[in-house]
């Protein structure tokens, strides 16, 4: 649709609106249609998305868009100005992560100058530390302050929803039979007084109140974190991270938290800063999901108060019959175990359906779970109480 179809001598100003778009979408191809020509900083806008968009696989001919990043770290730099001048923060992210994954350009962020022009997010939280084995000293420490932005910005948002939502849940779980009245759980003092329905009254009289109590400062859940650390569960290592970091400053939580791919490590002991516990990951390589959890199984001593979370998209590389019989022995002994395919903003990665089924079975139905929700999901595991999935599990 050209300028002239839309009305007459011009378009009106919502027909020239459209038309821009549709030319920054289509790229000035001769059969895009729009016959709308850029100028100034909408033909800088034009430049930047052809130069890692424009390249097809066909032979570029006349005004077809053709990339332009090559593999020179100063282009690169500047293509990464432009975007953050011309893009709002969230389409610089998909573009960045667009530019790594089409155009190889990882190893660029390799280099100083390159981590100060790009903009931080989860996403590339997770490529940098599948690049931590090649990082040269030179460039460590500046990754690490890109990492720890992020991780700041991230418990910002949700720490303080965590805590609140754990500590009532906790406050809950803590059952009592003389509450004060503003604490008791009337629906479960009714479900236990109904033999004392009196029909003339057409009312329950409670012989029996059951009430929440109050958690004291004392230890009253142990949790434990249990992520797959292969190369598709980056973004989920970040989030449980920082997720891991927040349960461990509540002292009436004790949180321990186990990264696996093929071997077992316990960070533990670096969970008062999140960075260390991301630099501590090795993204990538196997899955041996049975022996993470005869690693946690090990360390349970109370299993009824006792959560276990493992994050994982299930492609095992272990025993299959070992890993089902542990979560089966774990939740017979009065162990909540939680299944989540991710903890991300993207839903559900590419899982083994098969054995997801299988936990499903057994009690443990596998979901992905965004950072927001998570909260609930903890919540509920903690007062026992159905996990609240979502409907695109």
């Amino acid at each position: 649709m050209t300028a002239q179809a839309l009305g007459g001598d011009g378009a009106d100003d919502a027909g020239r609106e459209r038309l821009r778009r549709w030319r920054l979408v289509l790229g000035g191809d001769a059969a895009d249609g729009t016959g709308c020509a850029l100028g100034g900083r909408d033909a800088a806008m034009d430049g930047a998305l052809a130069a890692l968009y424009g390249k097809g696989d066909k032979p570029q001919t006349g005004r077809e868009r053709s990339a332009g990043l090559g593999a020179s770290a100063p282009s690169v730099a500047r293509w990464l100005g432009d975007i953050r001048t011309y893009f709002p923060s969230s389409v610089v992210q998909v573009m960045q992560r667009d530019a790594i994954d089409r155009l190889g350009l990882s190893a660029l962020l390799l280099e100083p100058e390159m981590l100060d022009a790009v903009e931080a997010d989860v996403h590339l939280v997770g490529t940098l530390l599948s690049l931590n084995k090649a990082m040269p000293e030179t460039t460590k420490e500046t990754a690490r302050a890109v990492v720890r932005k992020v991780v700041e910005d991230l418990e910002k948002r949700l720490a303080t929803r965590t805590r609140a939502t754990l500590s009532g849940a906790l406050d809950r779980s803590a059952r009592i039979n003389r509450p004060r009245h503003h604490d008791v759980d009337w629906n479960r003092t009714i479900a236990a007084n109904l033999k004392h329905y009196l029909p003339e009254y057409r009312t329950v009289v409670p012989e029996r109140l059951i009430g929440y109590g109050r958690a004291s400062q004392s230890v009253k859940k142990e949790v434990i974190l249990c992520i797959d650390q292969s190369g598709s569960m980056a973004a989920s290592v970040v989030y449980a991270s920082v997720f891991g970091a927040v349960l461990a400053s509540m002292r009436t939580i004790s949180t321990r938290l186990v990264v696996f791919d093929t071997a077992v490590v316990d960070l533990t002991d670096q969970l008062d800063d999140p960075v260390d516990v991301l630099f501590g990951t090795q993204l990538g390589g196997g899955t041996d999901i049975n022996r993470a959890l005869a690693y946690c199984q090990s360390q349970i001593t109370r299993p009824a108060e006792t959560v276990v979370v493992l994050i994982s998209d299930l492609y095992e590389g272990g025993i299959r019959n070992e890993m089902l019989k542990r979560v089966a022995a774990m939740k017979g002994a009065g162990v909540q175990f939680v299944t989540l395919l991710a903890l991300s903003d993207e839903g559900a990665p590419a899982y083994d359906r098969e054995h997801a089924a299988a936990l499903a079975a057994l009690g443990a139905p596998a979901f992905a779970c965004t950072p927001d929700l998570f909260p609930e999901v903890m919540a509920a595991a903690i007062e026992k109480r159905p996990l609240p999935i979502p409907d695109t599990a």
